[in-house]
């Protein structure tokens, strides 16, 4: 198949609320969308790299010019039949997994397209729906983040995810397992914390955590140092900053650094590496689930496709676009299908698109290229 067109968009999308986690208050998102157009078809994918370089040493500016620059140039034109053969004619790029991901997972669904398949099909899922959780990120006080709690479970979400950082730690979460004590919750630090603090992780065992989510720093030292933590303490870690790659899984797996594994797509480089950790992970018996980073209806679509594998065994992060969007870009907007759960697509690839009003507005920054007509 020929890729005859891509367009770049680094889009600014308002959040309804300020996003409080121990890396910033979020106030919009900034996200990459990329449409490719090739075989009659034409598809979007979305990769969601952070504005500020703090979750990772990626972000929005730098995703943008690699594509622009370096990786769109390599696929315009060409042929590419198969998504190794795309990530092939990257592979002279070092690391830059956010801007790797977001002409893989548009192939994907460009792909899907062009088979006739839903996405979740072409990635080897059948499920027409996927579990997924709620997410709480710093409150101003613990009254209103008990009152969301209370709205989560009411509206039927399966599990929740709490941030936690230096300053709203061990006291929210005996706040939290006092009001609430059968109800399935995890901790999600932001690798806020170093093996100094293992004291205060040991302290959390006894609140039956379903996992602490990436406790301690991404750095050079990580998956030792988080295998030594898991050895000293009962709650699964899940790993999320510290694997950006199969190869970094691999690693995970040989030192035993966690018991869980986060898988966001844009992090590790794509649809296709998501589906290669998955199916180690399940090799291992090591669960996984899909993580988000805010992503419009277009990458949420997208990430509950990627949730129906087998090995997805955790309630995704995957939300209802009126969670975090007065307005989400992606149209048809993402909402409950169901107690905690949202459908996968029922037609070729996905339904979602960026609303082009919407596109035009928080549009950045754009870049297209054209494929040279065949010669006759």
């Amino acid at each position: 198949m020929k890729i005859d067109a891509i367009d770049i968009y680094w889009v600014k999308v308002p959040l309804a609320f300020v996003w409080r986690t121990s890396y910033a208050d979020q106030h919009v998102t900034d996200t990459i969308l990329v449409r490719l157009e090739g075989g009659g078809h034409h598809a979007w994918g979305e990769s969601c790299p952070p504005y500020i370089p703090g979750y990772s040493a990626e972000h929005t500016l730098a995703t943008f010019h690699t594509l622009r620059e370096h990786m769109a140039p390599r696929i315009i034109g060409q042929d590419i039949e198969t998504a190794r053969d795309l990530l092939d004619r990257l592979a002279f790029i070092k690391g830059n997994q956010f801007a790797r991901a977001a002409l893989d997972i548009a192939w994907w669904v460009l792909d899907a397209k062009r088979r006739g398949l839903p996405l979740h099909r072409a990635l080897g899922g059948t499920a027409d729906r996927v579990a997924v959780g709620a997410d709480f990120g710093i409150q101003d006080s613990l009254e209103i983040l008990m009152e969301k709690i209370q709205g989560a479970i009411d509206a039927g979400f399966p599990r929740i995810k709490l941030k936690f950082r230096p300053g709203w730690d061990l006291f929210m979460v005996e706040a939290v397992r006092s009001t609430f004590p059968r109800f399935t919750f995890h901790i999600d630090c932001n690798a806020a914390y170093t093996p100094a603090d293992t004291d205060l992780f040991r302290a959390l065992d006894r609140f039956g955590l379903a996992m602490i989510e990436q406790p301690l720093a991404d750095d050079g030292m990580s998956l030792v140092n988080h295998a030594d933590l898991q050895q000293r303490i009962e709650t699964p870690v899940c790993l999320d900053e510290s694997v950006q790659s199969l190869a970094h899984v691999q690693a995970a797996i040989r030192l035993q650094s966690c018991r869980v594994v986060n898988i966001k797509m844009a992090r590790v480089g794509g649809l296709t590496e998501s589906r290669e950790i998955q199916a180690l992970c399940a090799e291992h018996s090591i669960p996984c689930w899909v993580g988000g980073m805010l992503e419009t209806a277009v990458g949420g679509a997208i990430c509950a496709e990627l949730a129906t594998l087998s090995n997805f065994t955790y309630p995704a992060d995957i939300f209802p676009s009126s969670y975090f969007y007065a307005n989400d870009l992606g149209k048809p907007e993402i909402v409950l299908s169901g107690r905690g759960e949202v459908a996968t697509s029922a037609v070729p690839g996905i339904a979602q698109e960026p609303d082009p009003e919407l596109l035009e507005r928080w549009t950045a920054q754009h870049a297209a290229f054209r494929s040279a007509p065949d010669a006759s």
